[in-house]
């Protein structure tokens, strides 16, 4: 299933809800769109285990013949950086090893989009933005690049390009999309939280000099991250873990006489009910059972953090893939209809229409 959007009302006066489908400056029309065909989900042809598969399968045909110029390391415990060094290195057989697997994971992901935009609500996309960690590399770039060019070869006029923030500053960034301009009247930033299977990240977002309402310089003036996966926490011990990561940004902010709003904005894997509970796609949160129809994390940080100065704590969120997306707006002008997906240990997805009418030429 995925999310649908429901008739909007006016958009500038919804009310305030968790995973909302109209925000002050687009309208969500899909997010989580679980897609499937013959094979299951359409989405698991094209994440970061996948770009690791087409290289293994690439060492495992050289071998056969000879030498593997990568050595003995499993393609599983190559790092990024790792991969970038043989792309840009001086041995050539190594790197054309990489450009195999870029040109095979391109045209596996280049069918994905394809099928993606067969689906009535990502009509009309003129532009899909890529994030997630697979777009921080070269190789992860080439590979968009090379989708690109796959899909236009193939008639499918539509522009891909990768996420204009680091994929970790575009999960806090994009928080200050889910609330209107008005409710950060008087201060300089926010806090935001961005949840995934392996890290948790926290962070202050600094709203920038012109405050305009897209805050498009916007910027992350300090950031923390926990890689979780490595304790193996309780779901509880998460949320203290968390909640102490963002006090100590508090503390940092009023030493620094910076105007801190008292809002939390989050983004967490799947879909997200207005009551700020998961409805499904949260399997992968550390602690499990983030699911609950007795857990709400929005409710447990207000708890932990009752006040942020001299207010009452706010929390907001919504699904990862679109607070991702959402960095993307002061950059998504000049089109109408547009998505993200995030290439990562899943592919995340979501697809938004801009509510100002005419485009920005």
């Amino acid at each position: 299933m995925t999310k649908r959007n429901p008739e909007p009302r006016n958009g500038a006066n919804a009310p305030l809800a968790h995973g909302a489908m109209v925000l002050p400056l687009v309208t969500i029309d899909d997010y989580n769109n679980e897609l499937r065909d013959k094979n299951g989900f359409v989405g698991d042809n094209a994440n970061k285990k996948t770009f690791q598969q087409k290289l293994d399968d690439w060492r495992k045909r050289i071998r056969k013949f000879g030498d593997d110029p990568i050595g003995k390391v499993a393609t599983a415990k190559l790092s990024r950086k790792k991969i970038e060094a043989l792309l840009k290195g001086d041995d050539m057989e190594a790197a054309a090893l990489v450009m195999g697997a870029v040109e095979d994971f391109a045209r596996d992901f280049a069918e994905v989009i394809s099928k993606f935009l067969k689906d009535e609500r990502w009509s009309k996309t003129e532009r899909i933005v890529v994030g997630g960690g697979f777009r921080q590399s070269r190789f992860g770039e080439l590979a968009i690049a090379r989708t690109m060019v796959i899909l236009k070869a193939a008639g499918i006029n539509i522009e891909l390009v990768p996420i204009v923030h680091h994929p970790d500053e575009a999960g806090l960034i994009g928080s200050v999309h889910l609330m209107p301009p008005w409710m950060f009247k008087g201060y300089e930033a926010i806090l935001a939280v961005d949840i995934g299977g392996t890290n948790v990240r926290a962070g202050v977002v600094k709203f920038g000099r012109e405050k305009t309402t897209n805050f498009a310089d916007a910027s992350i003036w300090e950031s923390a991250i926990w890689r979780h996966a490595d304790d193996e926490p309780s779901r509880s011990a998460t949320v203290e873990k968390l909640a102490a990561m963002l006090q100590d940004l508090i503390d940092k902010a009023e030493k620094a006489n910076l105007k801190l709003a008292p809002i939390i904005g989050i983004a967490c894997p799947g879909i997200i009910k207005a009551d700020g509970s998961i409805e499904r796609g949260g399997q992968n949160l550390p602690g499990g059972n983030w699911e609950s129809d007795s857990f709400n994390l929005p409710a447990a940080l207000m708890k932990a953090i009752p006040e942020i100065g001299d207010h009452s704590t706010f929390v907001m969120m919504h699904n990862d893939a679109v607070v991702q997306g959402l960095s993307q707006i002061p950059f998504m002008r000049d089109v109408s209809r547009w998505a993200v997906l995030t290439i990562g240990t899943g592919l995340g997805n979501a697809h938004f229409t801009n509510r100002e009418g005419k485009k920005e030429r």
